[in-house]
C-alpha cells in the first residue's frame, strides 16, 4: 500500500478529515493524527464496513517540551475537546514529551523520554499500527511501512517488545477483524 492509498482510505472516515482540517488552528507542535482511527478505517474498508465502524477513539500526538506539567496538557485536551465537540467522537490528545512521567505508574513498566511525537508513534505495541498523518503537511508517517497494515499482519514491535501486552492488543484487534493474522513473537513468553 502506498502512502497516497493509505491517506485516501484513512480520509474515508469523515471524523479524520474534520480533525485534520481543524487541528492546525491550535498550532500544536509536531501534531499528528495517529493509530487506530487511521489503520482501523483501512481495515473497515477492506472488511466492507463503514469507515468509522468500531473506532473507539481518535488519538492525537504532539510534542511540547516547553511545559511538562499536567495542567498544560490538560489545557490542550480541553481545547481539542471543544474543537471536536460536534463530531460525537472521543478524542485523546497526548503530549509525547511527558509520557515518561506517567507511563510507569499507569502500565507498571518504565518508558523512555521521547524526543519527538514520531518517537511515540514508533513505539506502538503492534508494528503495523505505527502510523500517523502529520497535521500541518498531511504527510503519512509509517516507520515500518504500510504493507503489513494493509495485509492485516500483526507483529510485535521490536522497538517496544512487550509480549503479553502485544498478545492482548492483537487479540483485541482479531476479535473485531477476524481476517487479521497474528505473528507470534519469536522466543517470547
Amino acid at each position: 500500500m502506498t502512502a497516497a492509498e493509505f491517506s485516501a482510505a484513512a480520509l474515508a472516515n469523515t471524523a479524520n478529515v474534520a480533525l485534520l482540517d481543524r487541528l492546525p488552528a491550535l498550532g500544536l507542535p509536531q501534531c499528528h493524527l495517529v493509530a487506530g482511527c487511521l489503520f482501523q478505517t483501512v481495515w473497515n474498508l477492506r472488511s466492507g464496513r463503514a469507515p468509522d465502524w468500531g473506532v473507539r477513539d481518535y488519538d492525537i500526538f504532539y510534542f511540547d517540551d516547553s511545559d511538562l506539567s499536567w495542567e498544560a496538557e490538560d489545557a490542550v485536551i480541553r481545547q481539542v475537546g471543544a474543537l471536536a465537540a460536534d463530531l460525537g467522537i472521543l478524542v485523546e490528545p497526548r503530549n509525547q514529551a511527558r509520557v515518561h512521567l506517567w507511563y510507569g505508574e499507569r502500565f507498571g513498566e518504565g518508558y523512555p523520554q521521547l524526543k519527538s511525537a514520531r518517537d511515540g508513534i514508533d513505539r506502538y505495541l503492534v508494528e503495523c499500527t505505527c502510523v500517523g498523518i502529520e497535521v500541518a503537511s498531511r504527510a503519512v508517517y509509517a516507520p515500518y511501512g504500510l504493507d503489513e497494515m494493509a495485509a492485516g499482519v500483526l507483529r510485535m514491535n521490536p522497538a517496544n517488545p512487550r509480549p503479553a501486552l502485544f498478545r492482548a492488543k492483537a487479540q483485541s484487534y482479531r476479535a473485531r477483524w477476524e481476517w487479521l493474522r497474528v505473528v507470534e513473537p519469536q522466543g517470547a513468553r
